[in-house]
Order: C-alpha cells, then sequence, then structure tokens
C-alpha cells in the first residue's frame, strides 16, 4: 500500500471513530412541555404559585443523567437529578413561586439541564408579575456640604424609575441658583435608596439662602424638600500663642418642604434639624 493510500486510511478510521462520540455529545435536548414553545412564560400575582412541565429528550443509545436547576427567578423541579433512558423523553413539572410583595413587573430567567459530562441545554424563562403600577418618590436627608448639596432619592412605589432633578436658591438679593429639570444618571428600582450630591462650586461667600429640590418621575411622581443656609465669612483669630483662622463657614438649618404622594397626602412632616458645618483650621 502506498504512503497516501496509509494517510487515507488513517484519516477515515479517525473520523469513523471520533462521529459516534461526537453524536453523543449533541443528543440530548430539553425544551418546553407540549411543543412548539422556545421559551417558558409565566404570569401571576405576588403570592402565586405557577406550574409548568420541562421535556427532557434522549434519542441516543444509552441512558443519560442530567440536573436541573433554575435561575434568575425561584423555579423547584419535581425530581431533580433525572435519568432519561435511551430513546426516551421525561417529562418533569416544575412550580415557579412569586414571593408576597414582589413589585409588579417582568423577570428573567432559564431552566438549566447538566449531564454528568458537564454538557449542559437551557430554556428561557419570563415571569411577569401583575398588579398595580404605583409610582412615588420621595427626596430626603437634604444638607449643605463642602462639595454641594447632598441629598437621598427612594423609590417608594412599584415601577422602576429614572428621576429628574430642578434646583432653586434663593438669597437675600435674590435668585443665587438656577438649574432646569434634567435626568439624572440613575435607575432606582422600587423600594431602593441612592445617595447623591448636586455640585454648587459658586455658591455665596454672605449670603442667606433657601435651597429647594424638586424631583419628578414616570407616572406622576413627584416631590420637593429644601433646606435653609447662612453663609458667613469669618475673619483672622489671632491668639497670645498663635493665629488660627476660620475659612468658609456656615449656619445650616434644615427644613424639609412637604412631600407629597401620587394622591396629594403629606407622606411625612416637615421638621427642622439645626447642625453647624464648616472647615476650621
Amino acid at each position: 500500500m502506498s504512503s497516501a493510500a496509509r494517510v487515507l486510511c488513517l484519516s477515515l478510521l479517525t473520523l469513523l471513530a471520533a462521529a459516534p462520540t461526537a453524536t453523543a455529545a449533541e443528543a440530548w435536548s430539553v425544551a418546553p412541555s407540549g411543543g412548539g414553545r422556545p421559551s417558558f412564560y409565566a404570569e401571576g400575582e405576588p403570592g402565586t404559585v405557577l406550574q409548568d412541565t420541562v421535556s427532557v429528550t434522549n434519542p441516543g443509545g444509552e441512558p443519560v443523567t442530567v440536573r436541573l436547576h433554575g435561575t434568575g427567578v425561584p423555579i423547584a423541579f419535581a425530581k431533580s437529578p433525572v435519568r432519561i433512558p435511551a430513546r426516551t423523553r421525561a417529562e418533569v413539572p416544575f412550580t415557579v413561586t412569586v414571593g408576597e410583595g414582589t413589585a409588579p413587573g417582568d423577570r428573567s430567567g432559564e431552566i438549566v439541564a447538566r449531564d454528568t459530562d458537564g454538557r449542559s441545554r437551557s430554556v428561557p424563562l419570563r415571569l411577569r408579575v401583575t398588579g398595580p403600577e404605583l409610582t412615588a418618590l420621595t427626596v430626603e436627608h437634604v444638607a449643605i456640604r463642602a462639595d454641594g448639596i447632598a441629598y437621598e432619592l427612594v423609590n417608594r412605589g412599584t415601577t422602576t424609575l429614572v428621576p429628574r432633578l430642578a434646583v432653586r436658591a434663593d438669597g437675600v438679593l435674590g435668585r443665587v441658583l438656577d438649574r432646569a429639570s434634567r435626568t439624572l444618571p440613575v435607575d432606582l428600582p422600587p423600594g431602593s435608596r441612592t445617595k447623591l450630591t448636586e455640585p454648587w462650586p459658586d455658591r455665596p461667600a454672605l449670603d442667606a439662602v433657601d435651597v429647594r429640590l424638586t424631583v419628578t418621575g414616570a407616572g406622576g411622581a413627584r416631590d420637593t424638600a429644601e433646606v435653609s443656609a447662612r453663609f458667613v465669612p469669618w475673619g483672622a483669630v489671632a491668639g497670645a500663642g498663635g493665629a488660627s483662622a476660620v475659612i468658609g463657614g456656615f449656619f445650616v438649618v434644615r427644613r424639609l418642604g412637604r412631600r407629597r404622594g401620587e394622591s396629594g397626602e403629606s407622606v411625612g412632616p416637615p421638621h427642622r434639624e439645626a447642625e453647624l458645618t464648616g472647615a476650621v483650621k
């Protein structure tokens, strides 16, 4: 036999040996039960338990054992791991639990099957939580700091919000700060709280100002809060043992504005809190 023929024979033997392995590796599959569905879809209110079935098909000549688990949403399977004999399909029921207090909206997840050799297949699952969509947003803990106006935003509704902020400050002689409403680079999921600072590099050195923050969001969410500040420059103070200077001092009286929800009712009474801030050296 020529050397070319020997090389051809060796190549054919190699392909024939590898072909069954590749076929076995790709044999089994996972899909929603009943056929015709590319993914799972579940919908329900908070507190409900939803049911469906996943099919694991093994068309090969050897049994396959797979372990099932879910991601993204709470999924429980009737059985896992599952052994599927050759040329058999296993139907495995599972449940999706929508927890009490879950906010309305869409969630994404997957059902994942993995065999004993580490090969995995997955099917997407989309969960829609139904219920009333409420929008409510508050601005809290407003304070004048050395680096600007500090505040916190709280999403008290059931939908994700992209808030907008407007800032205004009025001094003794007129308006000293006026920033039109603009979209903030934050997403607020339901129930979340975030701390932010609005820069104010050119604030007055000597003045008494009232600062108002107004935040808005989709669906009519709106709230305002105010803080009053008195900026007083201090002169140098000389002493027998040396000299010290107090610079950039200001006295802040915090006055929170009335917060109103979507219904227009006050959700928190205004109160007063005094604090003394400033840099000393």
